[in-house]
């Protein structure tokens, strides 16, 4: 499967930015998918992560309830919202799938438990 994420960009503090992860291949709407940012200094960090179905979704403590990952599998896409943006959010984001190991309902938890990679897109939130 290749990802190609987009919607980064440069935003002020207190803003929205939708981040849009556009899969190809059949097969994607039974993969897993994560948002991953990196930000320089820091270990990469899974921001957002779902399950196939949409049915499981998990969101990092630091910006719960101001970002939220869906997905529509016909559009072979998945989205994380991103609201009250702040300084700390600036990163580049990736997205990443994986299939699911033995059929499991649940997303990888772990960074390393992704073998795809998209190209990632930068996120800059100023003050």
């Amino acid at each position: 499967v290749q990802l190609q994420a987009s919607g980064g960009g440069l935003v002020q503090t207190g803003g929205s930015l939708t981040l849009s992860c556009v899969a190809s291949g059949p097969s994607f709407r039974s993969y897993s998918v994560a948002w991953i940012r990196r930000t320089p200094g820091k270990e990469r960090e899974i921001v957002g992560a779902i399950n196939w179905s949409g049915g499981y979704t998990y969101i990092v403590d630091s910006v719960k309830g101001r970002f939220t990952i869906s997905r529509d599998n016909a559009k072979n896409t998945v989205y994380l919202q991103m609201g009250s943006l702040k300084p700390e959010d600036t990163a580049v984001y990736y997205c990443a799938a994986e299939s699911p190991i033995g059929g499991s309902y649940y997303p990888p938890l772990r960074v390393d438990g992704y073998a795809y990679w998209g190209q990632g897109t930068q996120v800059t939130v100023s003050s």
